[in-house]
């Protein structure tokens, strides 16, 4: 058992094109940091928040505290309690599971605190706290893939069921957030809203089946026709400001789909070799900019291994 540790909860792409709310990935960056102590007080304590002065340091009004007072309730910790700091290195309304990362690392922290008596899945529910106070519905498309890392399948979510996927050896991942804020409560809302055909809903059972089989496969040129969305993107995409000549500059320029990371505005794109995910992500970031918009760029390989104690 630890006195004190340090966790780093990466962020994550959702939906991934059709699979709204089962399908999600970890990013190698960014993520965010958790610092956290025993202490003799009862109770979660925020020392302080660095890196998002709109958040609170009142542990009930933060994902963080949250999540780590759920992961105390499952260990069963009496008489002692848990000092936190939680440093945001990522933009609020990213769409890249911001509020999972920190709710992730308050859960992982504790659990590192306490002797490591959770299971990956025990995580996963305790973080799923904090994701609901911040979205106001329990999904675990953020918080399964910041914490087993990889590529996820959420069959279910109460009762959890979380299932890894095998992740293509050549497989990029392109992610561009621009510099803007899309609010999660209200993007869900916009969807929560809508009425959906059963064709549509058909268009997407199939994607999200070849998807996972393109995967087991390692089959990106299938992976690629699998990035396709008739339900989510079409009621998101007016929250992201050109996306329409986003998606086509990332396509024209080989990028092996494209569609909204979560709920926006961020843009996650694939690629099957560094050189053509840092094209592709140019592309991206070009076009953003015909629109008056800068962004910030994450390219590389999936996550394999998840939040960790660094």
């Amino acid at each position: 058992m630890s006195e004190r540790v340090k966790v780093f909860a990466p962020a994550t792409a959702s939906n991934l094109g059709p699979g709204f709310d089962v399908l999600g990935l970890a990013l190698q960056r960014p993520g965010d940091l958790v610092e956290a102590e025993i202490s003799a007080s009862s109770g979660v304590e925020i020392v302080k928040v660095t890196g998002a002065d709109s958040l609170s340091t009142d542990p009930k009004e933060n994902v963080v505290g949250i999540s780590a007072a759920a992961a105390m309730d499952r260990l069963g910790i009496r008489g002692r309690g848990v000092r936190l700091w939680l440093h945001k290195q990522m933009p609020l309304g990213s769409g890249l599971g911001s509020s999972a990362a920190s709710s992730v690392g308050g859960a992982v922290a504790v659990n590192a605190l306490f002797g490591d008596m959770l299971s990956k899945h025990d995580i996963v529910n305790c973080a799923l706290h904090g994701e609901a106070a911040a979205s106001g519905t329990v999904h675990a498309d953020n918080v399964a893939p910041s914490v087993f890392g990889g590529i996820v399948l959420i069959r279910t979510s109460d009762p959890l069921d979380v299932i890894s996927l095998p992740v293509p050896t050549a497989l990029r991942v392109v992610v561009v957030h621009p510099h803007t804020e899309v609010l999660t409560a209200e993007a869900r809302r916009l969807v929560a809203e809508r009425h959906y055909t059963i064709d549509q809903a058909v268009q997407n059972l199939g994607n999200v089946a070849a998807l996972v089989t393109a995967l087991h496969q390692e089959n990106l040129a299938l992976f690629a026709r699998s990035i396709s969305d008739a339900l989510v993107e079409p009621v998101r995409a007016p929250l992201v400001p050109g996306y329409a000549t986003v998606k086509k500059a990332a396509l024209d320029a080989g990028a092996l789909g494209c569609s909204i990371s979560g709920s926006g505005p961020s843009v996650v794109a694939f690629a099957d070799s560094d050189t053509l995910a840092e094209h592709v992500a140019t592309a991206i970031e070009d076009a953003f900019l015909s629109h008056s918009l800068t962004s910030d760029r994450y390219v590389g390989p999936v996550n394999g291994t998840g939040a960790q104690v660094v």
